[in-house]
């Protein structure tokens, strides 16, 4: 009995034990809560009802608690955290915030900056919110969520308005990369002495506080689960990732900064070219891509099925999804359901039979049959008219392209009258034009006829393999010509697509 007493005394004093250790563990867990100190490193900078640790601006009633949110609702004003978490000075971390936009609102998270009182924050990067915002007066903010604002933008909406999602913003010396909902959207190497623009010389890399923006009165924007993990301060630069900076380069830059929308709606994932590489170059160079399969009788794509297919396997990607539409049967080959899956459809003219019956492939010059050059352009020009006309297309790409026999008459066959005609169709139709990168065409005389016309522009490489360009020929007819901003053509919304309102 003694014995059994032993026993029973030795196995309370282990479960006293162990009971301690258990304790000592919930007090542990307990107190790294309070600090928002996490075992893996992340530091919470909101304690889901209070702001403190944050210093508002301006209008300081314009951000509050609600519901365990920090809510943004009001005039301009700019959250800064300015709790004890490494004092306020962060270079390198990662970040992390859930995220929901109502219709319609402006935001966004400023990283490396510091408190004013008034005004836009002018030090460090702004990472941008912005699903659906109109218009406001004659400016039109077409920069959407996850851009790093005014240096690599993101010209399409992958999130929506009223759902939540989460952006993840990782600094790492001279690198800067932004996930939305785990995609990559920008990966972005700053470069030895950036150049900025004058309002924006202090869009650069060093150390500096969070920051998050209450735009505007219209702008209601909600945040949850902040949180930070700060990176060693020594993380070295990689010279090997510096980009090129050369004139292409700063002009891009520039164009970003200035709000025009620099999209190639004409790249193809073919020859080559993998939809990595060219994510890879839109991410580091700041051109957008609209990735285009060709649909059509003989071409990859040649039913509904093969739509539905490239779609879902393109779901999620930060790139607009353009459908090219081959030869004058794919109106009745595809389904209007089907084909709205697409951001946009271009066509061509390069496709057609001609007056004996033949089918016609301009860049094949087997198929070509010119015989008298007058009457094959008038010729020609009857189906460019007739596609602009009776086909349910956004952007006419390959404008103006003629077959290699006769392409050095190019200004002698494109008369006055021709262009006149082409134009007259795009503006009635509201079909954009494409500025042509590989074959540079139209013209600059095509063009500023276009533009004093009304008639609105693409951008577009149409690549013919892996190798393609910067736009280097549509930048220099958008200066030659005098092309804004306003001059370019946008995808439409869903239900205003030319497919959905002209068939």
């Amino acid at each position: 009995m003694f014995a059994a007493l032993k026993e029973g005394e030795y196995l309370m004093r282990r479960a006293r034990q162990g009971l301690s250790v258990i304790v000592m563990i919930i007090t542990f867990l307990c107190l790294s809560v309070q600090s928002g100190q996490a075992a893996d490193g992340w530091i919470s900078l909101f304690d889901g009802k209070t702001l403190d640790g944050w210093t508002a601006s301006e209008n300081k009633n314009s951000v509050k608690v609600q519901d365990g949110m920090i809510f943004c609702d009001g005039p301009r004003s700019h959250l800064f955290y300015s709790g004890s978490a490494e004092n306020a000075e962060f270079k390198n971390f990662e970040f992390k915030a859930d995220v929901m936009a109502r219709h319609g609102a402006n935001s966004g998270i400023y990283i490396h900056t510091q408190y004013q009182e008034e005004g836009w924050p002018e030090k460090g990067y702004e990472i941008q919110v912005n699903n659906t915002q109109e218009p406001t007066g004659n400016y039109y903010e077409r920069k959407k969520t996850a851009s790093l604002y005014a240096v690599r933008n993101m010209y399409k909406q992958l999130v929506q308005d009223d759902e939540w999602f989460t952006l993840h913003i990782i600094v790492m010396a001279n690198h800067i990369m932004v996930k939305l909902n785990g995609m990559t959207v920008v990966d972005y190497v700053e470069p030895e002495n950036p150049s900025r623009p004058g309002n924006m010389q202090g869009r650069l890399l060093s150390s500096g506080t969070f920051a998050i923006q209450c735009h505007d009165p219209g702008s209601k924007v909600y945040y949850k689960n902040i949180m930070v993990k700060p990176l060693p301060d020594d993380l070295p630069e990689d010279p090997s990732e510096f980009p090129v900076i050369d004139e292409t380069y700063e002009k891009l830059l520039q164009l970003n900064a200035a709000n025009f929308p620099i999209i190639d709606h004409h790249i193809h994932v073919k020859g080559g070219l993998s939809l990595e590489e060219a994510l890879t170059k839109s991410q580091r160079v700041g051109i957008q891509y609209g990735i285009a399969p060709s649909c059509g009788l003989g071409f990859p794509i040649t039913d509904d099925e093969g739509i539905y297919d490239f779609v879902n396997r393109m779901e999620g990607q930060p790139i607009f999804l353009g459908m090219q539409a081959e030869g004058r049967e794919w109106v009745d080959i595809f389904s209007k359901e089907a084909i709205a899956r697409f951001d946009y459809v271009f066509s061509d003219a390069l496709t057609f039979t001609d007056d004996e019956g033949r089918r016609t492939q301009l860049w094949r010059p087997e198929t070509v049959h010119i015989g008298d050059t007058q009457e094959f352009m008038e010729m020609y020009v009857d189906r460019i008219v007739s596609v602009l006309s009776d086909e349910p297309i956004d952007i006419f790409v390959n404008p103006t392209f003629l077959p290699e026999e006769i392409r050095s008459d190019y200004d002698q066959l494109w008369t006055e009258s021709r262009m006149q005609r082409v134009i007259n169709a795009a503006v009635e139709h509201d079909v954009a034009i494409e500025i042509n990168d590989r074959y540079e065409i139209p013209s600059a005389e095509f063009i500023t006829r276009a533009k004093e016309a009304g008639v609105k522009f693409s951008f577009g490489t149409n690549n013919a393999d892996a190798n393609y360009g910067n736009l280097d020929y549509c930048i220099r007819m958008m200066e030659e010509c005098g092309i804004t901003t306003d001059d370019m053509f946008m995808p439409k919304p869903e239900g205003e697509k030319a497919i959905q309102v002209k068939r």
